[in-house]
């Protein structure tokens, strides 16, 4: 080697080989999931295409589903009405109320509807009053139904006579006049205490009702009182009743020695179980009922009774709502059905979409998107035309229209569920198409 070439040698700095910079690790997250995001939005586009491209057809698939579902909401909404209203009712009472009824006649080991056997008198109720400790307040009950006539007015209401405790027991509040007095029950006077429903279908508007003499029946009475409304959450006919004195009741409507029944209020919420223990044990000595045999009367606080309307209410429900999945689950099937028929028909487009660098996944959400938007959109025109429904049947039944978070979510959640449970068999089977199969076909 030459000198020169040594010295242009010495002179070239040794190279070091550039650097190699890491690829941004924290960026390529966002990306990916950026790009997920779009292909997802690409195929929610595809599907709505696709549905409205057979628009008739998707209309008619989904009219199973929102048929299903309006009849669930429709469930909902009337056995929630009636749940509610029977809340009311039984709330009035109060936790401290024991209602003892008449009872059942048994005709060899057949029983027939409660209160067929007429046992209760009111002397029962003053036995009750004076033997039971922890008895704040007792009312005889005696209900008929009347035809009530004022002028040229005349009006078809419930009439129940009672004592001067029940307006206490059911927390009753008097818009204008008194309630009738211990004397007045004593002495039979027709007496009456009118419901704010009766007073507005009886006397004209304007009319002081007060004093103003009524027809029951064919009995002449006095009103001595009007009646506060109960307010929201009861039910109308709380207010169309007419109150008179037990003992003029059964004078005058209904000559008959018998109650109906006998409301007892306990002085504590604690002493409820003991009082209707001690009243049943009297009542069976009066009676004279035989032990192990069955009582001529029944007996059950304002919960057991609150209890037992509210199971059958859930039982009603669930019936109800078990009838219309029938056609829900009819409707899933309809998805099903023209979800493999619209995989058939657009099989070569999956090959085309497939060759171009579509993902089985992204052919998977797409009719997965389809079959859900199918149920969405049925349920959702499910969910206002069941509470349209609902309002309608509960105004014609004289129920409260109530709509709770379960009416509003149930139509989604239930809608979402069919689409993806009877969805996915269609999607899947899409997704796995061959390609070229698929390209081959016509």
């Amino acid at each position: 080697m030459s000198s020169s070439t040594q010295l242009r040698s010495s002179n070239i700095a040794p190279q070091t080989p550039p650097a190699v910079s890491a690829p941004p690790v924290s960026r390529a997250v966002p990306q990916i999931s950026f790009k997920r995001g779009i292909m997802i939005g690409v195929n929610f586009n595809n599907a709505l295409e696709a549905l409205w491209a057979n628009r008739l057809r998707s209309l008619l698939t989904a009219l199973g589903i929102f048929i299903g579902v309006a009849a669930v909401i429709a469930a909902l909404t009337l056995t929630q009405g009636a749940g509610a209203s029977i809340n009311a009712r039984f709330s009035r009472f109060g936790p401290t109320t024991i209602t003892v009824r008449n009872g059942t006649a048994n005709s060899r080991g057949a029983f027939g509807a409660g209160g067929t056997v007429q046992s209760l008198t009111p002397a029962d109720a003053d036995a009750i009053k004076q033997q039971v400790a922890h008895v704040a307040y007792i009312s005889p009950v005696v209900s008929t139904s009347e035809q009530v006539v004022y002028g040229s007015q005349n009006w078809n209401t419930s009439v129940d006579g009672v004592s001067p405790d029940y307006q206490t027991i059911q927390d009753w509040t008097l818009a204008e006049g008194i309630w009738f007095s211990p004397a007045d029950q004593a002495a039979g006077k027709p007496d009456a205490i009118l419901g704010q429903t009766v007073v507005q279908n009886l006397f004209p508007t304007g009319t002081d009702p007060l004093n103003k003499t009524i027809r029951i029946g064919d009995q002449l009475f006095r009103v001595t009182g009007v009646l506060q409304p109960k307010g929201q959450g009861s039910s109308a006919s709380a207010d169309d009743v007419i109150y008179i004195p037990y003992t003029t009741a059964l004078d005058r409507l209904k000559s008959s020695p018998y109650v109906d029944q006998i409301l007892v209020a306990a002085d504590d919420p604690n002493n409820v179980n003991q009082v209707q223990q001690d009243l049943t044990t009297l009542l069976e000595q009066r009676h004279h009922i035989a032990k192990g045999s069955a009582d001529d009367f029944q007996s059950e606080s304002s919960a057991e009774l609150l209890q037992t309307a509210n199971q059958l209410t859930s039982t009603i429900t669930l019936l109800l709502v078990g009838v219309a999945s029938i056609s829900l689950t009819i409707g899933g099937i309809g998805i099903m059905n023209i979800m493999i028929v619209s995989v058939t028909e657009r099989t070569r487009e999956i090959g085309i979409r497939m060759s171009i660098g579509a993902r089985r996944s992204d052919i998977r959400n797409q009719f997965l998107i389809e079959a859900l938007t199918l149920s969405l959109v049925g349920g959702g025109i499910g969910m206002f035309l069941g509470l349209l429904v609902g309002y309608f049947a509960t105004k014609a039944t004289g129920l409260p229209f109530v709509v709770s978070t379960t009416s509003i979510l149930t139509p989604f959640i239930v809608s979402a569920a069919i689409g993806i449970v009877f969805g996915l068999y269609p999607a899947i089977r899409a997704s796995r198409l061959d390609p070229i199969v698929a390209l081959r076909t016509d």
